[in-house]
């Protein structure tokens, strides 16, 4: 007999059900403050996609710090939730496929990032290792008022160490979602993390983690 395996699931505000979790797309250097920050151009460099695994989108209020670093980096971003299927979707038609949305962390191992990057190696493990992408509840888009506009922000100790709005993505939501859907069908279940804004910096053992959509959702987390 094949073993049972658990369903990633995320979440909903107000709902005891939960969203169940496909594939999770991020979109690097998606912020101009951010790009500039990582020594890219934001007026030249396309969108730039990348995966973590499914069940590295969770809700929980405890964070293990992982291993095989000694770098770890916060990146607070807008998550959202696909509810229907489409490829080569038209920009003006894209968030008729949003379900809802979120706020997210993206962790990374920073050093073994770097690592990778000089060697010209795949840099997977510094991105999707457990735990990698600690969420929010998802709120469904019926009940968000903008999901284009509003501070986006993160707070470590309670000190904000990132601040921005989500009008200053470069590729907006409805852009990026046209743009992903040429390279892959998008399916429900799937998650895309739209970018940060700059101010991305370390995490330690102990660190108390505030982040915040207006108008969208909040989360807390311990990292231990």
């Amino acid at each position: 007999m094949a073993p049972k395996v658990e369903v990633p699931t995320l979440g909903i505000s107000g709902e005891q059900d939960g969203f169940t979790v496909r594939r999770v797309y991020c979109v690097a250097k998606n912020y101009a403050a951010h790009t500039i920050e990582m020594g890219g151009d934001p007026k030249t460099d396309p969108p730039c996609f990348f995966s973590k695994p499914s069940d590295a989108a969770c809700n929980v209020s405890v964070v293990p710090y992982p291993t095989k670093t000694e770098n770890l980096h916060h990146e607070i971003e807008q998550v959202v939730a696909i509810g229907k299927r489409g490829k080569s979707i038209r920009e003006e038609d894209a968030l008729s496929h949003v379900w809802g949305y979120g706020v997210g962390v993206d962790l990374t191992r920073r050093d073994m990032q770097a690592e990778a990057k000089k060697a010209g190696r795949p840099w997977d493990m510094s991105k999707g290792f457990d735990f990698s992408a600690p969420m929010s509840e998802l709120v469904p888009s019926s009940k968000v008022e903008n999901p284009l506009k509003g501070e986006i922000g993160l707070k470590v100790n309670g000190k904000t160490v990132q601040c921005g709005d989500l009008s200053g993505y470069t590729w907006s939501v409805p852009e990026t979602i046209a743009c992903l859907s040429e390279y892959v069908e998008l399916y429900p279940g799937d998650l895309i993390m739209m970018g940060t804004p700059d101010g991305v910096g370390p995490l330690s053992p102990g660190d108390e983690v505030e982040g915040w959509i207006d108008g969208i959702a909040t989360l807390k987390f311990t990292v231990k």
